[in-house]
């Protein structure tokens, strides 16, 4: 087993910036990502050997990480699939993992969790045909493989992606023959004065809205997704417009023609290592949902612990920047390699800059939040978890069956028992509990327990014959 001062889980911003600074304070760090490449969602790199179109910011900006990355002194295991973290019984963690060359398993007394947030789609009729994917997918397609989701695209949901993604598929070639956007024009109006403390970003946003715009591309603000039409694939959609609390209004729908939507309700952070090993856990809804307890470095309550970036709490790539790096200079600092007063100078400028950023991020979070009207209007036919075909009927059948606690529900339905393990459904499956029960606290959140991912035995088990196995001797008669 590979020993280290710490343990890096997620090479986003947050976990890579955290694995730089740890690592040029001097610890031993081992940054461990799933994905073929440091960069995250935002700043994802293309898949090796693909010629990709002029770079734009966020291909500049990841190049970059990527370089600082490699000129470090960080050890790094990409394609690594983490299925397994535990505490070990003289204090530190032990990290167990898939890759390509077999099983890898770490340990150090330290481990920074920067996992990322998982997208939220609020289910609709038709949302599991072919052709309906995530916000997140079409900027996986649109940025590492340079694909378009189709041909002719409506994006719908919630926050600043919309803009991003409609714009991207234009400047690929795409047609975009909607936008449809949760918020309202007053809520974004509401918003304007705290995302203006960004202006370059603001103006970004501009940007993107004057394509939109210059290619004529209806924009529904205070409308959602009502229904997904085809037989075998995505044929049309509804769109309808939407009351305050974030229900459907007495409206009839809109159709449009298309062979791809693009949607996402906002995000739910993948809390599921601090879950996993029983850290406190607080609800916001703000901030995306169940949010561990941490403090100004991203330190939970279990020692050696850390969780930070939009793993933690939803605030964006900027924050999510410093974030990692002061959980990083923390984790030096808690090792023995810097005093109390070379950590404070070292981080002070962080922790400033995430002061600043403060109310952007805000604003932008809670434009993403989930509205509790939005669930309410799931029709009792939908699926709500794809992995196990369970509906919003069953779900609400569950509860007056008795079940009152999430994972009661998943010992009801098996809703949450596939493959994702509850991060697709969790969220709005808690959210339809919680309306009978309450409220979140009440409704709990999913037991984390591993595997944290799908892990094919053939990768844990490596290569070996009969004669590798041990036979204890037999037994005397």
């Amino acid at each position: 087993m590979r020993q280290a001062d710490l343990i890096v889980l997620g090479a986003g911003p947050a976990g890579t910036e955290a694995a730089l600074a740890a690592s040029a304070a001097g610890l031993d760090v081992v940054l461990v990502e799933e994905a073929q490449a440091a960069g995250g969602q935002v700043w994802r790199a293309p898949y090796p050997g693909l010629a990709l179109p002029k770079p734009d910011e966020d291909a500049t900006a990841g190049a970059a990480l990527r370089d600082r990355l490699v000129a470090s002194r960080v050890e790094t295991h990409f394609n690594a699939r983490a299925w397994s973290v535990n505490t070990l019984p003289e204090g530190g963690f032990r990290l167990d993992a898939a890759t390509e060359s077999g099983p890898l398993s770490l340990a150090a007394p330290r481990l920074v969790a920067a996992t990322g947030a998982v997208e939220r789609v609020i289910p609709f009729p038709g949302w599991t045909l072919p052709g309906v994917v995530g916000l997140a997918a079409a900027t996986v397609m649109l940025k590492a493989q340079a694909v378009l989701p189709g041909q002719r695209v409506v994006v719908a949901g919630c926050g600043p992606l919309l803009a991003a993604v409609a714009a991207k598929i234009l400047a690929s070639g795409g047609e975009v023959v909607a936008v449809v956007d949760r918020a309202s024009r007053a809520e974004w109006l509401a918003a304007t004065r705290h995302l203006a403390t960004r202006p370059r970003l603001l103006a970004r946003g501009l940007g993107w809205a004057l394509r939109i715009a210059g290619r004529r591309v209806p924009v529904l603000f205070g409308h959602a997704i009502h229904a997904a039409e085809g037989q075998d694939v995505l044929e049309a959609v509804q769109v309808a417009p939407l009351a305050t609390d974030g229900s459907f209004a007495a409206a009839p729908p809109r159709r449009f023609m298309a062979d791809a939507l693009c949607v996402g309700d906002g995000l739910v952070p993948g809390a599921e290592i601090p879950r996993l090993l029983r850290a406190p856990m607080r609800f916001d809804r703000t901030l995306g949902g169940w949010v561990p307890q941490v403090d100004a470095e991203g330190r939970t309550s279990i020692p050696g612990l850390f969780a930070v970036g939009d793993g933690a709490l939803l605030r964006g790539q900027a924050p999510a920047v410093h974030a990692g790096r002061l959980a990083g200079l923390a984790a030096a600092h808690d090792a023995g390699r810097s005093d109390a007063a070379a950590f404070a100078q070292a981080s002070a400028a962080d922790h400033a800059a995430l002061a600043t950023l403060a109310p952007f991020a805000a604003a932008v979070s809670r434009l993403m939040a989930l509205r509790p009207g939005a669930v309410r209007a799931i029709a009792p036919t939908t699926v709500v978890c794809r992995c196990e075909d369970v509906t919003r009927g069953m779900i609400d059948a569950a509860f007056e069956d008795g079940a009152r606690e999430v994972n009661q529900l998943k010992h009801f339905t098996r809703c949450g028992m596939g493959p994702c393990q509850g991060r697709s459904c969790g969220d709005v499956a808690a959210e339809i509990l919680a309306a009978r029960v309450g409220s979140r606290e009440a409704a709990g959140c999913w037991t984390g327990r591993p595997p944290l991912r799908p892990v094919p035995l053939a990768d844990l088990l490596g290569e070996f014959d009969y004669a590798d196995i041990p036979i204890p001797a037999p037994a005397p008669l």
